[in-house]
């Protein structure tokens, strides 16, 4: 039976609507639903004049100019759905971005299946010397790496054995020992590592998604997160075509620079010389400031 409806609807993400897209070892994103296109952004902007024009170029113009000035509620007409399965300790970093509608697969109800992230070897890498949160650019040594691996591997299939035997079910909720009595799902599931699956809807508007976006498809986000970040950053492309266009260029190549920042720049333009030392601002945002203008 073939559908029909009179809201917009975009082929290109029509034709990925429910597919999953694979993500990390297990993971995946699915659209699972979508309200809006470009031009209910720009709409939106026009209200007061009913629907307006309807040149591509014209309208590509206006969401340009939102976007450039940090407009937020037209891109806010535009919702959208997905189904995600990722590693928990990335859900939880994830779900710090509070401006969503998420619904977890619950462990107090059913039993997690035995599937856990582990990463490839080139992912481990030490502590980076500059950066609290994150990795180095350095590999580790092949020895290490493997041992590193085996270690992860090895602590996660013994605790979910041991999450079983504690509730003395196996992943099918079938009783592994008649003579015994397991313990309550959801105690059982406080010994498992973080690396372990979890699934959820998380249901978004555009901008609160672009902001998610610009955080964490960002090279300075965790890999396991960016990763999940850019394959969401093409759905964006394929479903609001002029909207991700002035996203990339305003936002996420884009930069924002201070106010100390800018007289900077406008003395280097005017052919003064400064440095760190002169420039009122620290070493840290002489190095940004720096990485933006080279």
């Amino acid at each position: 039976m073939k559908n029909t409806t009179k809201r917009a609807t975009v082929p290109a993400l029509e034709e990925i609507l429910y597919k999953p897209i694979k993500v990390l070892d297990h993971g995946f994103v699915r659209v699972i639903d979508y309200m809006g296109d470009d031009s209910a952004v720009v709409q939106a902007a026009r209200v007061s004049y009913g629907r307006g024009t309807k040149k591509s170029l014209q309208d590509k113009g206006l969401i340009n100019y939102l976007m450039r000035h940090r407009h937020t509620t037209p891109f806010e007409m535009c919702d959208i759905k997905f189904h995600i399965k990722l590693p928990i300790f990335i859900a939880r970093q994830w779900i710090r971005h509070r401006t969503a509608s998420v619904n977890e697969y619950s462990a107090r109800y059913s039993i997690l299946s035995n599937e856990f992230y582990l990463p490839d070897r080139e992912n481990l890498t030490p502590q980076s010397s500059t950066n609290k949160q994150g990795r180095s650019s350095e590999a580790l040594p092949e020895d290490i790496a493997l041992r590193v691996l085996s270690t992860i591997k090895e602590d996660s299939l013994r605790c979910y054995k041991n999450y079983v035997a504690m509730m003395n079910q196996d992943e099918e909720g079938n009783i592994i020992d008649e003579d015994n009595v397991g313990i309550t799902r959801e105690l059982a599931r406080i010994n498992l590592t973080l690396n372990h699956y979890t699934e959820w809807y998380w249901k978004i508007n555009l901008h609160n998604l672009l902001h998610f976006l610009a955080l964490r498809a960002d090279s300075h986000a965790q890999y396991e997160i960016r990763v999940y970040a850019e394959v969401m950053l093409d759905i964006v492309k394929a479903w609001v075509p002029f909207v991700y266009e002035a996203f990339i260029e305003h936002r996420k190549n884009g930069a924002n620079i201070s106010k100390t920042g800018l007289e900077i720049v406008r003395k280097m333009v005017k052919g003064e010389k400064v440095d760190q030392e002169s420039s009122g601002v620290s070493k840290r945002e002489w190095d940004e400031l720096m990485t933006i203008l080279s």
